[in-house]
């Protein structure tokens, strides 16, 4: 389902290599200008000139980590590992750039090219659909094409599967659990795939990612009690989970800037007026990070329940503790503070709530 996602930007502690890499790179149809890697572990940018369309990177890496490379405002992820790679990209198609000259790259496009290539462009395809719908305020339009992409990412994730068995020693197999199995995680499934690694892909960066999901998704799963929080309001009061207890809560994570959340909004809008007289009550944390956006989109949206924030974005402490990784995302409480449900979307919250508050 669509969803505004987070990177993670916490480097795991491995040992250092004494080998190094070096990139060297053509753009062909464009002389010069400014070429840059970001290193998504580190949050570290790197740039290179280009000269007559040439550039190179050198440097050191630790383990092989997934980088986005960056050229007029266009970014296409790759695998950066200690040895020669090299590029070739066309100015105006850096999504089709070749990339190759390491083992984690080289796994890495055969499944992008040969195994996903025919869903991911159908699924960009509905995407672009999909934020027309949203931008048109277009609902019914945007559902019918949430469904739509819901179905091309369970036949994205059975193509990931597939990979995993056939490379349980791959990092691209740790990279893709983690990159298409964190969205509303489902604990028994997580586990099974991690389980298919062997141990060097495990204590990859990537594998202790997705062993951490899985401690965070057996910490919030259905029937656990939801793990307390606190926050301050849009009055700077600090207000406590526990303060619920007694009602059917909804934890809901959200952000002025997800599409997604904004176009989500009305159906929890409605379940709130429909079923607030009857106990049930919402709290919900943004992770924006600009406090006036923030404001603006309660307002505008007329999100009349309590909503708490520490404005850091994707380091929110709430979202670490419950392991949120993309957002739209909520759990449902019960009145005594246990999870009875989690990423309510659309009607499916409204139709939970008529069968607990009969």
């Amino acid at each position: 389902m669509f969803a505004c996602n987070g990177s993670d930007t916490t480097r795991s502690k491995q040992e250092k290599s004494d080998s190094a890499y070096a990139i060297i790179g053509k753009v062909t149809g464009q002389d010069s200008g400014w070429i840059y890697i970001i290193h998504r572990q580190t949050g570290v940018i790197d740039s290179a000139a280009l000269d007559h369309g040439y550039f190179k990177f050198k440097g050191k890496a630790d383990t092989a980590e997934i980088c986005r490379i960056s050229l007029n405002d266009q970014v296409k992820s790759f695998f950066l590992e200690n040895g020669k790679i090299s590029m070739l990209i066309k100015k105006d198609s850096l999504a089709n750039a070749l990339i190759t000259g390491n083992k984690a790259q080289d796994e890495f496009n055969y499944f992008q090219d040969q195994l996903s290539n025919s869903v991911r462009t159908r699924m960009a395809e509905v995407d672009k659909a999909y934020d027309a719908a949203n931008q048109n305020n277009n609902k019914k339009a945007a559902d019918s094409l949430d469904k739509l992409y819901t179905a091309l990412d369970l036949e994205q994730k059975k193509l990931v599967i597939d990979f995993v068995k056939s490379h349980p020693g791959s990092i691209v197999s740790a990279f893709l659990i983690f990159n298409n199995f964190s969205y509303n995680s489902r604990l028994g499934e997580l586990d099974s795939l991690y389980h298919l690694l062997d141990t060097a892909s495990r204590s990859s960066y990537f594998g202790k990612q997705v062993q951490n999901l899985i401690e965070k998704t057996a910490m919030t799963s259905v029937g656990k009690p939801a793990p307390e929080f606190s926050g301050e309001d849009v009055q700077g009061k600090t207000v406590s989970l526990s303060s619920f207890r007694g009602k059917f809560v909804l934890v809901d994570f959200w952000a002025s800037w997800c599409g997604p959340c904004r176009l989500e909004n009305p159906s929890i809008v409605k379940a709130y007026h429909q079923f607030h007289d009857r106990g049930f009550d919402i709290l919900g944390v943004s992770l924006d990070d600009d406090r006036a956006d923030w404001l603006q989109a309660i307002k505008k949206d007329k999100l009349n329940w309590t909503q708490v924030s520490d404005l850091k974005g994707w380091k929110a402490g709430t979202a670490e503790l419950y392991g949120v990784k993309a957002i739209p995302m909520n759990y449902l409480l019960d009145k005594n503070g246990i999870i009875v449900a989690k990423g309510l979307r659309g009607e499916e919250l409204t139709n939970k709530l008529s069968e607990l508050l009969q």
